[in-house]
């Protein structure tokens, strides 16, 4: 027999299941407090012997367990291999700022935007992550630090606004005072553009940091790195995060990956200066790290800033995101990627 996954249930589900076993309802709300914690049935310390016995008998959790882990010697940045309860491998990252620990978390198994700059794609899309599995990577790496997590971001494997359901789930559970207590104003969700989710999330009542992965102007060349451009249009996109922001108060975040000899010459960065004139935005200046494949490189850190400086002369607010874990293969789904493929 099967075991069921007991993070899918609902409260009202798990009452009812536990009811169909004879057990009262006070169980149900035990055993999901325990939940949001991500820790094993024989950790639920209030429950008796017999109750852990059967719940390991008929249900499975789907937590996550630590694989592998690399500690840049440039930075201190962690990098995770996260193995879930079918075996399937994730990333999470760990950062460490001035401000506190940032969590880097994947909401997808693999990823199906294709975006040829990022290895987060190898493999394709394997499956969506529960909330409780992106919940369970940022507990996890807390306990692995000892230090408690500050900022999380939504910046890892796979399109969160292709997950959105679980994805809202999720935060809702970061932000559980008796959780991990994280502000919303505390987590950032990056999207390649998916403009329906991004008025979905407008009116979520959860004032997020929304950044937007746009790294061209041009919908055609957009099209040639990010397959999903031929989808959802850069003025689209734009008009989408206009809303976002009218309607939260939240300053958007655009996300441009300077690729070398793709999207840094000056008429690029004039294109991209002319599309936010006038907008509230922070335009977040990325070299990009090597791909996986080595097709593409990243610009140098002196023509990044001599880019920051140009888009500030112009009435763009920029900065140049700092580089991290370069030497444990830091960017998106470099590790997954090597460890999948050997």
């Amino acid at each position: 027999m099967s075991k069921t996954l007991i993070n899918n249930l609902t409260e009202e589900q798990l009452l009812s299941t536990l009811n169909a076993m004879g057990l009262p309802a006070f169980r149900a709300k035990q055993i999901k407090s325990w939940l949001y914690k991500c820790v094993s049935f024989k950790e639920m310390s209030n429950l008796p012997k017999g109750l852990i016995e059967r719940l390991e008998k008929n249900f499975t959790i789907d937590n996550v367990e630590v694989y592998k882990k690399l500690t840049s010697d440039v930075d201190g940045t962690k990098k995770y291999l996260l193995k879930l309860y079918d075996d399937e491998i994730i990333e999470a990252v760990a950062m460490e700022y001035k401000h506190g620990m940032t969590i880097c978390v994947s909401t997808q198994v693999g990823c199906a935007m294709g975006c040829v700059f990022c290895a987060s794609a190898v493999g394709g899309l394997r499956r969506n992550l529960s909330a409780h599995e992106m919940l369970a990577q940022v507990i996890a790496i807390n306990q692995d630090t000892g230090v408690k997590a500050s900022n999380v971001v939504l910046m890892g494997a796979g399109e969160p606004l292709a997950n959105y359901d679980q994805v809202i789930e999720f935060m809702k559970l970061l932000h559980k005072e008796d959780g991990l207590n994280i502000g919303y104003r505390s987590i950032s969700l990056s999207t390649c553009g998916l403009t329906e989710g991004i008025y979905k999330l407008a009116d979520e009542d959860m004032p997020v940091n929304l950044c937007i992965s746009l790294h061209y102007v041009d919908d055609s060349k957009r099209t040639g790195i990010m397959p999903i451009a031929s989808k959802y249009k850069v003025v689209d996109i734009i008009t989408a995060s206009q809303h976002y922001f009218k309607t939260t108060g939240r300053r958007i975040t655009i996300e441009y990956a300077l690729i070398k000899g793709k999207n840094d010459s000056e008429e690029d960065i004039d294109e991209l200066i002319k599309l936010l004139k006038g907008m509230n935005v922070l335009v977040n200046l990325i070299p990009l790290n090597a791909s996986i494949n080595g097709v593409l490189n990243g610009v140098s850190q002196k023509k990044a800033y001599a880019i920051m400086d140009i888009m500030k002369e112009k009435g763009i607010n920029a900065t140049v995101r700092r580089t991290l874990g370069s030497d444990i293969d830091g960017a998106c789904g470099q590790l997954r990627a090597r460890e999948i493929s050997t």
